[in-house]
């Protein structure tokens, strides 16, 4: 075992107002690669590894993964579904918990070993965490063409790293005295790689020194070809559900674009347990809990049903299914154990159904389903064959859709899908709605583990990985917040830190960034005089700087002119905060949809970015 250095700390760059990020990216191609590689490899990261992370808690002083005696328990993983060899998709990316043996090393602490890694994307993913606190360090990505790039790779301690950007959070850390109730978190970091180049092997970064960069598995997160995300909600925090035991939950969901076939995505975020899934189906909505003709059965690679361990999500099998543009599906899928608990998007502003007892996911009939919520749980995305590609709408209450009328789909989302559906001047992009009610842009609400009844999410620098990056097909994200980060104390410079934290995060994975301004709240009670004096300062830098491709201004939309502090009563819900259905469709309308797409590249006829 390596000696502990002599250095207990290591200066930690804090993104804008915002805690650590669990990433920091950035990745240039050079011409050719001349540097020789670290020891005999490339080779697989499982024979390079030189470290043991994971103890029995009859034997807690087997392992070593801190230097001080500390380890994972293998029972808090076993009850997590972080099993010896699980493949684990996470964030879109595709990685294995390690075969190990008991008594055998399962991570590796990186030293500019060089590894075996294949394929393409448009990012590696790392199963990572710090030991002695927050790690970072420079790896390299060489090519199969001979280029190589460099990249920068952070992992978070996994005794005190933040909680709302782990992958996976354990109740218990071994040591050789005993087990401690204290959480032990493991962290998936993505970080930019060159796309439609193969990647042919990745050198870690080289020692630290303290702390030390622990890496478990490594994978090049593969592109989402010839898919379209049509439809998306963000899991907005972990609640009390149900309990649903032996019941269906079937979903209200509205497709912008369609095609001619399907998938869907569950994620467990936030989780704790696994869940199972017993079977899943997708019917076009005739009405209420009723299917406009039999339901289709989806499966999870060849099998009915699949159970997603905790921090994890699967994605159904292709199916063909003709999803019709701008309409309502019906996802159903059966729990056939206890569920008490589960990730929800809070705001659905859609009634959805829970069955009685049984599975009727097959069911066209809508008799079984007896009762209502309004929330999304676990269902985070549905996509359809084919496709430019798609718009990701990071927001907060106003994109949600908050006091728009429920069942009607009058978010602003969902007119700004309808219009580019009626149009042939741009692509028919996709539209995925990605915002999430009483969220901030550099504080969370939501702690991100644990369970609560606050579901205003991580802030939106935390989740950007999950919401914007990882999402099928992302090739524009419009940035629509702040409101609640002046509501609630936080300073312009605070907010325009972390918006231009996103931006540059975004343009480095290839995104079309654009902004929108903040709309006027004077007469809510949070909105103060002292809160719209930040707002507006935030606005004049959104509209005189240059941090994005565009600006939508959706203050200028919304405002009263007589009174430009105070939203038009005309569009104003009448809480002075969200506008209504007129005033959601006004913003919808105003956005050029010219700016959504990179003009040049269009205009020359250039086949779009590759879809990430």
């Amino acid at each position: 075992m390596r000696p502990r250095s002599s250095r207990t700390s290591r200066t930690s760059r804090i993104w804008g107002a915002a805690a650590v990020l669990a990433v920091l990216t950035g990745v240039v191609p050079v011409a050719s690669a001349q540097a020789a590689p670290h020891g005999p490899g490339p080779l697989p990261l499982e024979r390079l590894f030189d470290n043991r992370a994971v103890s029995d808690d009859a034997r807690p002083g087997d392992a070593d993964f801190d230097g001080a005696g500390g380890s994972l328990s293998a029972r808090d993983l076993t009850a997590a579904g972080w099993t010896p060899g699980r493949p684990l998709a996470v964030d879109g990316a595709r990685l294995t918990w390690p075969r190990a043996r008991p008594g055998r090393a399962d991570n590796v602490r990186a030293d500019g070993q060089s590894v075996r890694v294949r394929g393409r994307g448009d990012a590696l993913a790392f199963l990572v965490a710090g030991t002695g606190g927050e790690a970072s360090g420079a790896g390299t990505v060489r090519y199969r063409d001979g280029s190589r790039g460099t990249y920068r790779l952070t992992a978070p301690d996994w005794r005190s790293g933040p909680l709302a950007t782990k992958a996976v959070a354990l109740p218990h850390v071994n040591t050789p005295g005993g087990q401690l109730a204290e959480k032990a978190r493991l962290y998936v970091v993505t970080v930019p790689v060159a796309r439609g180049r193969e990647v042919a092997s990745v050198t870690l970064p080289k020692d630290p020194g303290a702390p030390d960069l622990h890496v478990f598995s490594l994978s090049v997160r593969q592109q989402a070809k010839g898919w379209t995300g049509s439809w998306s909600a963000s899991t907005a925090g972990y609640t009390a559900v149900g309990p649903w035991a032996d019941r269906t939950v079937r979903l209200v969901v509205h497709t912008s674009t369609g095609g001619p076939r399907v998938r869907i995505r569950l994620d467990n975020t936030f989780a704790s347990a696994p869940v199972r899934i017993g079977s899943a189906t997708v019917a076009v909505q005739e009405s209420g809990a009723g299917a406009r003709g039999e339901p289709r059965a989806l499966s999870f690679r060849g099998g009915p049903g699949t159970e997603i361990p905790a921090g994890a999500q699967a994605f159904s099998d292709p199916l063909d299914f003709d999803v019709p543009e701008d309409t309502n599906l019906l996802v159903s899928f059966h729990l056939p154990e206890a569920v008490t608990t589960a990730p929800v998007h809070s705001q659905a502003i859609q009634r959805s159904y829970v069955s009685g007892p049984g599975d009727h996911a097959a069911d066209g009939s809508p008799a079984a389903y007896t009762s209502t919520i309004t929330t999304w749980p676990l269902l985070t995305g549905v996509d359809v064959a084919g496709g430019p590609g798609s718009v990701v709408l990071l927001g907060d209450s106003i994109t949600d859709g908050v006091k728009s009328t429920q069942d009607a789909n009058h978010r602003w989302p969902n007119v700004l899908a309808t219009r580019l559906l009626q149009q042939d001047d741009v692509p028919r992009l996709g539209v995925l709605n990605q915002g999430i009610s009483a969220n901030r842009v550099v504080a969370d609400r939501y702690p991100g583990d644990g369970v609560s009844t606050d579901t205003g999410g991580v802030s939106a620098l935390h989740r950007l990985d999950r919401d914007v990056f990882a999402q099928t097909s992302a090739r524009t994200v419009v940035v629509f917040e702040g409101v609640n980060d002046v509501r609630w104390g936080a300073t312009a410079d605070q907010v325009t830190a972390g918006l231009r934290e996103i931006s540059e995060r975004a343009r480095a994975r290839g995104l079309r960034v654009l902004a929108a301004t903040i709309a006027p709240c004077r007469g809510e009670s949070l909105c103060t005089a002292a809160a719209d004096a930040e707002r507006v300062k935030i606005n004049d830098y959104l509209r005189d700087g240059d941090a994005f491709d565009a600006v939508l201004d959706f203050d200028a939309v919304l405002r009263d002119p007589a009174n430009p502090s105070r939203m038009l009563p005309a569009y104003d819900s009448g809480d002075h905060l969200h506008p209504g259905d007129a005033g959601l469709a006004a913003i919808a309308e105003s956005v050029d949809l010219r700016k959504l797409v990179d003009e040049r590249r269009e205009g020359a006829g250039l086949a779009p970015p590759p879809l990430s």
